[in-house]
């Protein structure tokens, strides 16, 4: 079985594959690397760092352009880009400013004005969620306001299995899939964002929590990561015994928006 048939298979059974070590995403990482360092530490991103300063969140603090650049260097290329622009039918498509994730040791502590109940899900299911899916108001309900193709993650420093690595729930893509059908079922996609999914969700999130497993991602700089935009993930708690630079645990995400409801829902 060639690379790119294994990666698919991996991919769309268990909502997620990995990329070997592809010189030319190390040559990405060598070039943004000094850039997400920098937004770290900015002055303008500081409202970033959250969770008693456990986690910068850095949504599109990195001044890639849409072709995936930053500063002088490379776009964004190799296996893993022939592979989404192969297997997710999209051959066109501008690259989001890029998420400079970083996790420290003591994560998870409470967020700001996060409710206890928040904070114990955090600490005991990793936060785990469908991007797009988003909580609105103080009762926190959810609708479909994103529409992201993927979620790429690459991993700008070394990390290990105990430095807050993501986690996902293998297969639940096809089991939000299935959920969402049938609460969409009868109603146009235009009008899917107006509708109140909350308990919808909760309900197939329970379902993944009890018969899909939990796997931790790890992947070394140069290799990469693909996770399904329906599949359920989040990131585990810094573990005693964490092995990490200064940096924390950092990767870079990107998640361009380039589907429409029906796509989202709908597509492989």
């Amino acid at each position: 079985m060639s690379n790119h048939d294994s990666y698919r298979k991996h991919f769309f059974e268990r909502g997620w594959c990995r990329f070997e070590f592809d010189e030319a995403i190390a040559a990405w990482i060598e070039s943004a690397l000094p850039f997400a360092r920098k937004a770290v530490v900015a002055e303008e991103f500081s409202r970033w760092l959250r969770c008693e300063g456990t986690w910068f969140v850095g949504v599109n603090a990195l001044p890639n352009r849409a072709d995936g650049s930053v500063g002088t260097g490379p776009g964004l290329q190799g296996e893993l880009v022939d592979f989404i622009r192969q297997e997710l039918y999209t051959d066109h498509f501008a690259w989001d400013a890029a998420q400079v994730s970083v996790f420290y040791p003591g994560y998870p502590r409470p967020k700001e004005s996060e409710s206890e109940k928040a904070f114990q899900y955090r600490c005991r299911r990793d936060a785990a969620h469908v991007d797009g899916l988003l909580p609105e108001g103080d009762s926190r309900r959810r609708h479909l306001r994103e529409h992201h193709g993927f979620i790429l993650g690459i991993p700008m420093v070394e990390y290990d299995q105990n430095t807050s690595p993501a986690v996902i729930w293998e297969g639940s893509q096809e089991l939000v899939r299935s959920a969402l059908s049938k609460r969409f079922n009868g109603i146009a996609p235009g009008e899917w964002s107006h509708e109140d999914i909350t308990d919808s969700y909760h309900a197939v999130r329970q379902q993944v929590f009890e018969q899909c497993n939990r796997v931790p991602i790890v992947a070394c700089p140069g290799e990469a990561y693909l996770i399904h935009r329906l599949a359920v993930h989040g990131v585990a708690p810094w573990r005693n015994g964490a092995v990490a630079s200064a940096d924390g645990r950092m990767i870079c995400y990107f998640r361009p928006e380039f589907l429409d409801a029906d796509g989202w829902l709908n597509s492989p």
